[in-house]
This record gives C-alpha cells, structure tokens and sequence, in this order.
C-alpha cells in the first residue's frame, strides 16, 4: 500500500466519522425537502478504468459530495486526483486514458483553479499534470486550498 492510498483511508474514514451527523443531517433534509431518492448515482471510469457508480446528494451544495468519502474509504476514489468522468467521455480514450491510471479524486488541480470557470482544455492539462506529477506533497497542498477555493466561489455565488 502507497503512503498516498494510506492517508486517503485513513483521512476518509476519520472524515466519515466526524462528518456522520452531518452526512445523517443533509440526507434528512434531502428526504423531506424533494422527490425521489436522497442519492444521485452516476457510472464514473475508476483506476484503470474500472466503471463503479458514483454516489452524490440530491442537492445543489458542495455537501452533496459527501458521500463520496464512501469512495475514498472503499478504495474507488482518492481524496486528490483527476475530475471524474463517465467511461464514454473523450478523456478516457487516447492519450487522456493516462489519467485512468490514477483514482479520480474528490478536488484535484481542476477544482482549486477555477472548476467549472475553466475552460475544458485546461481542465483536461491539468487531470494529466496531476497524473504524471502527483504526490503525496502535492495531494497536501491541493486539500489545503481545496476549502478556500470553494468558499470562494460559494461567496462570489451570493454576492
């Protein structure tokens, strides 16, 4: 096991833990506040372009990616990796199925550079810049930026 797959477990399960109550809160407000189900699954290409379904939250929040903590500790994601994608999309194929040979991860370069501001292309550089680059150094500075960066956008949101 590699110092980077160690930390996601245990940094997962301890995440998981500490976030129960609030992961049982956001799926008791996803239950009374909508129809239908509480999770939202999606097919998403993992390691080695392994297919597995992604869980989210029904909701438009940065706590609908709580489950994906799930993921982490079950060894289909890693806290720090490439966005994930569906196994059809182009960036499975050619030379971006370099990046399935990383765990898609919960934030990554992608997310603490402007997200869904990014245009494709760039996003795409930075899935490879992280696959060809990545450690566990790195992970640690992309986690630390990660929560900054989404306040930032949540703020730009309201204001």
């Amino acid at each position: 096991m590699t110092a980077k797959r160690a930390f996601d477990m245990v940094v997962g399960v301890v995440l998981l833990l500490a976030l129960a109550p609030l992961i049982a809160g956001v799926a008791l407000s996803v239950t009374l506040g909508g129809d239908g189900a509480v999770l939202r699954r999606r097919r998403i290409a993992g390691l080695n372009g392994r297919p597995f379904t992604m869980l989210t939250f029904r909701t438009r929040s940065p706590l609908a990616a709580l489950p994906l903590l799930l993921h982490v500790a079950a060894g289909q994601m890693s806290l720090v990796g490439p966005c994930p994608l569906t196994p059809t999309h182009r960036e499975c194929a050619g030379d971006g199925r370099r990046r399935l040979s990383v765990r898609p991860g919960l934030t990554g370069l992608w997310q603490i550079s402007g997200r869904s501001d990014l245009p494709w292309e760039e996003r795409e550089l930075l899935d490879l810049h992280y696959v060809d680059h990545h450690w566990l150094g790195m992970d640690l500075a992309v986690l630390a930026r990660t929560l900054p960066a989404v306040r930032r956008r949540r703020a730009a949101r309201f204001a």
